[in-house]
């Protein structure tokens, strides 16, 4: 495969070849029309003088008209004057004459002819000073053509050679990229095609930068969290070990595995909303679906029914992640639930009275390991978000102190 500057090279090469190609071929065709188109309009114009002439009785005057020749025949085609030898005429094209005047053209000269009273009068007029000028006019076409031909050829590779410069400078930086090196291509072009394809290397590459970064910090806070239950749990069963009918430390062993087995379920579903739930959806009314969660963590519930598309497990592990977030928040007694229909969509709200979430961490709220003041794992939320998003929907928080409100919008179910 070319590259491609040579693609481009070829390309306007060609271009221009056929373009002086089809310049000079246009060009001698007309040269050569307009003097063949002026011989003929002299001989027509000789022709008709001529004619009126020798109805006049005035031949004698005309018998010399420079570069025409004049030969008179009879009406059967026999000659009975020629001034030139070789400028004799078929018999049977003067006989074939009509009555309006022709130019024809012979080997070596253009004749036309006109009736008169003493016979046909035929004029005559050499073609070689047009062949010979048509000649020369193409030997000056071809020295045109050898001299424009290749200095066109240099002109177009060095315009192909400036034109893609850019783009060469662009592949090459881009080709020296890596997972290693995310920096941005160092090039700055005017707002053309070159200009944009840069720009959007630039911002995927700093995408792929910020991804990177939040992977790394993402599995060093997984590090994090499972080292801490991790060194508790091997504490606990240490101690176990020296005291087996410690029951306390048995407890508390089992509570740290428990907690990091949420860790790492958390962390799984985590991964699948990322890519994608396999979700099973069935026909479900969001109230009964809200009732439940609310009646498992105990705390109020007030809603009307609204019908949605959904996976239940998945919908009611989102509600159970934020009832209790709210309930470490603010305890059973501070925690409310409602649902209610906004077309088009269905929404639920759960309130509480905690301590409110800070305004700076509030946009960051559904990010990995970002922990509001209730505690927990930090996975909560941004599991309830990726199950919200999987369903059309999504989750939305709004806190002051005292008052936080995380609120579920999931599309209505049509009634078609």
């Amino acid at each position: 495969m070319l590259p491609f500057r040579a693609r481009l090279f070829l390309a306007f090469s060609l271009l221009w070849l056929l373009f002086l190609g089809g310049a000079f071929f246009l060009a001698g065709r007309g040269v050569e029309g307009a003097l063949r188109g002026y011989l003929e309009a002299t001989l027509l114009a000789d022709a008709r003088q001529a004619a009126e002439a020798y109805g006049k009785g005035q031949a004698g005057t005309l018998l010399a008209t420079g570069g025409v020749y004049l030969h008179l025949y009879a009406e059967d085609g026999e000659p009975l004057v020629l001034t030139r030898e070789d400028h004799r005429l078929p018999k049977e094209a003067l006989r074939a004459l009509g009555d309006t005047p022709r130019v024809f053209w012979a080997e070596g000269f253009a004749w036309t002819a006109a009736r008169t009273p003493l016979g046909l009068l035929a004029l005559t007029a050499e073609a070689k000073p047009i062949e010979g000028a048509l000649s020369a006019l193409r030997r000056a076409l071809l020295e045109a053509f050898f001299l424009l031909f290749p200095l066109g050829v240099a002109l177009v590779y060095l315009t192909a050679r400036l034109a893609t410069r850019p783009l060469e400078e662009a592949a090459r930086e881009i080709g020296g990229r890596s997972p290693e090196r995310l920096d941005p291509i160092p090039l700055r072009l005017p707002q053309d095609e070159f200009g944009r394809m840069v720009e959007a290397v630039n911002a995927l590459l700093q995408a792929l930068k910020e991804a990177k970064e939040r992977e790394r910090a993402f599995l060093a806070q997984v590090s994090h969290e499972l080292r801490t239950p991790l060194t508790v749990l091997l504490g606990h069963l240490d101690r176990l070990e020296r005291n087996p009918l410690g029951l306390e430390g048995l407890r508390t062993a089992r509570a740290t595995a428990e907690r990091m087995r949420r860790l790492v379920g958390d962390l799984l579903d985590l991964a699948q909303g990322e890519v994608g739930f396999a979700l099973d959806p069935h026909i479900l009314d969001l109230k009964a679906l809200a009732l439940e969660a609310a009646r498992e963590q105990g705390v109020a519930f007030h809603g009307e029914e609204a019908e949605v598309l959904g996976d239940p497990d998945r919908l009611l592990q989102m509600l159970r992640n934020l009832i209790a977030n709210a309930v470490r928040a603010a305890g059973r007694e501070g925690v409310r639930v409602r649902v209610r229909k906004t077309p088009p969509f269905g929404l639920v709200e759960v309130e509480d009275e905690g301590p409110g979430i800070p305004q700076d961490l509030l946009p960051h709220l559904f990010q990995p390991f970002r922990k509001g003041p209730g505690g927990g794992t930090g996975l909560g939320l941004a599991v309830a978000q990726a199950i919200a998003k999987a369903h059309g929907g999504e989750v939305e928080a709004e806190s002051a102190p005292g008052r936080t409100i995380f609120r579920v919008r999931l599309p209505l179910l049509e009634e078609d």
